[in-house]
């Protein structure tokens, strides 16, 4: 019997190019992928229909975590960028209670779509919150 406690991840540690850590994330959206597919009827026959499956489609990955001090390193990498977005390697782990990998995603060609940050209102009485979304060609194979 599986042991259900591990799939409870309390939070997700994203990586760069195996070195570059943007820290812990607290929501994950997007592991997906999607196949157009073409139908083709068989000749004559109408009881039957050929699936081919064509372009294939990541949805983009969506981390959201309250504001820390590895905030900083998100704003360091998305800059390092300002002149030329490269696409580079990711992995984003779901992590256990103890900080151990459960599971670990291989992602290539990520890149930042999108971030933004906390509204800061001292009136607001809710946690700031980040969010970034990478775009990604895909998973890479063990």
């Amino acid at each position: 019997m599986p042991d259900l406690h591990t799939a409870q991840s309390v939070r997700f540690r994203v990586k760069i190019d195996g070195g570059n850590d943007l820290g812990e994330w607290a929501k994950c959206d997007g592991h997906s992928v999607e196949y157009d597919v073409s139908e083709n009827n068989e000749g004559r026959k109408n009881s039957f229909t050929h699936r081919i499956p064509r372009r294939v489609k990541y949805q983009t990955i969506k981390l959201t975590r309250p504001i820390n001090t590895d905030s900083k390193q998100v704003a360091d990498w998305i800059a390092g960028l300002k002149r030329q977005v490269r696409r580079q390697t990711g992995e984003i782990s779901a992590l256990d209670p103890e900080g151990q990998a459960i599971v670990t995603w291989d992602l290539e060609g990520i890149y930042p779509v999108r971030w933004s940050g906390p509204s800061l209102d001292i009136g607001n009485n809710q946690v700031a919150t980040e969010t970034l979304e990478l775009a990604h060609n895909g998973f890479l194979g063990g």
